[in-house]
């Protein structure tokens, strides 16, 4: 059993026939979440960071391109430290589903024109407001190395 208080990878799992493809996440149990959200970024390069949440939690799949998702476990949430190191989880449309647990920030970048991707969240949108806890893109910079064309 995965534990629920770090990020990680559901698999996607998929069988085929002569009737087509079925891709399914068996593992996953959606319960917990209330809705879901899909952005997408015209422009290749576009940073949305850092974003967090103390008590909810969130599902990421990329739906079309690929992404670089990183992912920040807070340690003080008024004055983080600049010293915590991301998570990096390379994705695109044939990744699994990755999980981010209540606690983290996280951010992403989409390395193609017209990236697309998903994300749902166990709580609502008043809930998710009352639960918003944004920092600057460039607070954590691991986007560097991508060479952005937009920070939101």
């Amino acid at each position: 059993m995965k534990s629920l208080s770090e990020p990680f990878i559901y698999d996607k799992e998929e069988s085929e026939d002569h009737r087509g493809s079925l891709e399914y996440y068996n593992t996953l149990e959606l319960d917990p979440y209330k809705r879901f959200y899909i952005v997408t970024n015209p422009q290749k390069g576009t940073v949305r960071a850092w974003h967090g949440h103390k008590l909810e939690t969130k599902l990421v799949r990329v739906l079309k391109g690929r992404f670089t998702i990183f992912t920040i476990k807070i340690d003080n949430w008024e004055n983080p430290s600049k010293n915590l190191v991301p998570n990096k989880y390379e994705m695109n449309e044939n990744s699994g589903i990755l999980y981010i647990p209540p606690g983290y920030a996280n951010g992403a970048i989409n390395l193609d024109e017209n990236g697309k991707i998903m994300y749902f969240s166990s709580s609502n949108l008043l809930e998710s407001k009352e639960d918003d806890h944004r920092f600057e893109s460039k607070f954590w910079n691991p986007w560097e190395e991508y060479s952005p064309e937009i920070y939101e």
